[in-house]
């Protein structure tokens, strides 16, 4: 309502938007629909709870809420033609101004973060005995309910769990999680939406109308956006801009009021940066910020312009917002065919870590700007299939130590990649220990190619073992025979799958001692295929099966018979009798007892 007071002249009657366009009636709550019907119907069949809390973003209108609840419950009318809590309510009723304007003796609006000890509480716990003084129901409004000490709580769970009849509770708060569980288990609950952004836009247009105040749609879609589904930031952000703009509120004022970036100009710098095109993404950036735009802010743009990319392409539908730009939505597709999901991922994780890094910058714009370095440079670099490719070209297919001039398969986006600087790149990676990572697979670190002296063919797995073994590395031979399931073997390349106790550092030091050993470089793969038994595993096997037939002999049995207790514990062959006696084995289990 206006101050009507003469004297205090036109500024100080005029209402803020957000106040002035606060919600009175369920009616007015627009993107709330769950909740007015849970409630409606709670109304009519006469279930009404003891207590309600409201959860949910700053501004969504949880406060405003609690108090449309406490007209509900006490709406009356002076003729006594509404009898019971409802929430049609066309006209003020008796007791509803007095609730709006947080007046009502029977309606009691406490501020938890101020009064959050327990004789707050006690006070409460006193004055709910006694009836209303006027209305229907005595309420009790608790805003920012969390900030409760933990005694408080405990002294309001008995009145929370069994009031007096005429006592209701509504409780707001915008961190649930810091609610005990005991106080949520007493209350039905409502999470209140962010309101959605093409709802928003037409809520703060109809809003400009009824103060005609000329608004272009673009401009709204702004303050929407950064209002981040907060209907009280979004029309302090119309107020703010309505007195910027000194007239018809344009994108252009909005943009120059919060630091923001023009939006076609934030896609024109994602396109250069997925081009690789660094030039002009630095002087774009320059000509943003020379132009009042945070170079955070502008960061943060083009984090949410790949969010929307990444969404687009994983969902194309979502495309047809009607919050966006026409532009918005045509190169949001464009892009979303042409870039991979892997580049808009990496590109996404950068601008996060780079949006910290410029906000904590005593620079903020050079950090930016090497940012979209960063960013630039990895948006050139092959993909780890494609490196894949480049790897086993450059070896020839074969692991012979031959570097070949490879060109990977086409991109998925040719035109956002620069091809001189993606020459450069692969020319650069030929020869480079590239370690690489595959689903499924883990190769080891490459080792340098270039031969010590004469190349030595291995035949098989068995060959390699033995070849350990001529070479006196009781340490790599044991882990092959002890730690490596093989999958697969050819001269150069091997592929394993690991033992769950096999070293970290066993597939490296493999790699290592095979190109010492051969002189040529060997690719040494873990694979997560099962693979064959290792050869200790084997050889248990055997000795296994040699136990089980000798258990079976008929002397053995006799023998087990006459000696209760017995065990066979080991069985040679009569040629391993005929050999020298062996030393004993360093590992305890790597020896059999006889029988």
């Amino acid at each position: 309502m206006n101050d009507t007071n003469p004297a205090s002249g036109p500024a100080a009657s005029y209402r803020v938007l957000a106040r002035k366009y606060r919600p009175s009636t369920f009616a007015d709550l627009i993107g709330q629909e769950a909740m007015v019907r849970t409630i409606s119907n709670a109304f009519e069949t006469g279930r009404i709870p003891q207590a309600w809390i409201l959860t949910g973003v700053r501004g969504v209108g949880k406060t405003t809420t609690a108090r449309i609840l406490a007209r509900a419950l006490n709406y009356e009318l002076p003729d006594g033609s509404v009898t019971g809590p409802t929430i049609h309510m066309p006209v003020l009723g008796v007791h509803c101004q007095a609730i709006v304007e947080s007046r009502h003796l029977d309606v009691i609006e406490m501020d938890a973060a101020s009064h959050n000890s327990v004789e707050d509480v006690r006070t409460i716990n006193e004055a709910i005995r006694y009836a209303p003084v006027s209305a229907r129901y005595k309420v009790y409004i608790l805003d920012e309910v969390h900030m409760l000490s933990g005694s408080a709580f405990n002294a309001l769970l008995k009145t929370l769990e069994e009031p007096p009849p005429h006592a209701k509770f509504v409780f707001a708060t915008t961190e649930i999680r810091k609610v005990p569980i005991t106080v949520l288990s007493r209350c039905q609950r409502f999470d209140l939406r962010r309101l959605d952004a093409a709802l928003f836009v037409k809520h703060l247009q109809n809003i400009a109308e009824q103060e005609t105040i000329k608004a272009e749609p673009t401009a709204l879609a702004l303050i929407a956006r950064v209002a981040e589904g907060s209907v009280r930031d979004a029309l302090s952000l119309l107020d703010q801009a309505i007195a910027h703009a000194a007239g018809p509120v344009r994108a252009e004022d909005v943009r120059q009021m919060l630091g923001l970036a023009d939006r076609a100009r934030i896609i024109d710098l994602f396109g250069a940066l997925m081009g690789a095109e660094l030039p002009s993404a630095l002087t774009e950036l320059r000509d943003q910020y020379d132009k009042g735009a945070d170079p955070a802010t502008v960061l943060g743009d083009l984090a949410e312009f790949t969010h929307f990319v990444t969404r687009v392409k994983a969902a194309p539908t979502l495309a047809e917002d009607l919050s966006l730009t026409e532009q918005e939505r045509t190169r949001g597709r464009d892009f979303a065919a042409k870039l991979s999901m892997r580049v808009l991922a990496r590109t996404w994780q950068m601008l996060l870590k780079g949006i910290e890094e410029v906000q904590e910058a005593g620079r903020p714009l050079a950090s930016a700007e090497m940012v979209l370095v960063r960013i630039a440079y990895a948006a050139d670099l092959p993909t780890p299939d494609e490196a894949i490719r480049l790897l086993a070209d450059s070896s020839g297919g074969n692991g012979a130590g031959s570097t070949v001039a490879a060109q990977a398969p086409a991109r998925p986006e040719p035109q956002l990649r620069s091809e001189g600087s993606r020459g450069a790149m692969r020319a650069a990676l030929a020869p480079a220990k590239v370690p690489i990572q595959v689903p499924g697979e883990v190769p080891a670190a490459d080792v340098d190619a270039t031969p010590s002296h004469q190349s030595t063919a291995v035949a098989s797995f068995t060959a390699l073992v033995a070849l350990a073994g001529e070479k006196r590395d009781l340490a790599i031979k044991s882990s092959l025979e002890r730690n490596v399931r093989l999958v697969r073997f050819e001269d150069g390349r091997i592929e394993i799958a690991l033992e769950e106790n096999a070293p970290k550092s066993l597939v490296g030091e493999l790699s290592k001692k095979l190109a010492d050993w051969t002189g040529r470089r060997w690719m040494v793969i873990v694979s997560s295929e099962p693979g064959m038994p290792s050869i200790y595993a084997q050889e248990q096997a055997r000795k296994d099966e040699l136990k089980d037939g000798v258990r079976d002999d008929p002397l053995v049995q006799a023998v087990l018979a006459r000696f209760p207790g017995a065990e066979i514990v080991g069985v040679r062959a009569p040629a391993e009798l005929e050999e020298p006696p062996i030393e004993p084995a360093t590992d305890p289990g790597a020896a059999d007892d006889e029988l």
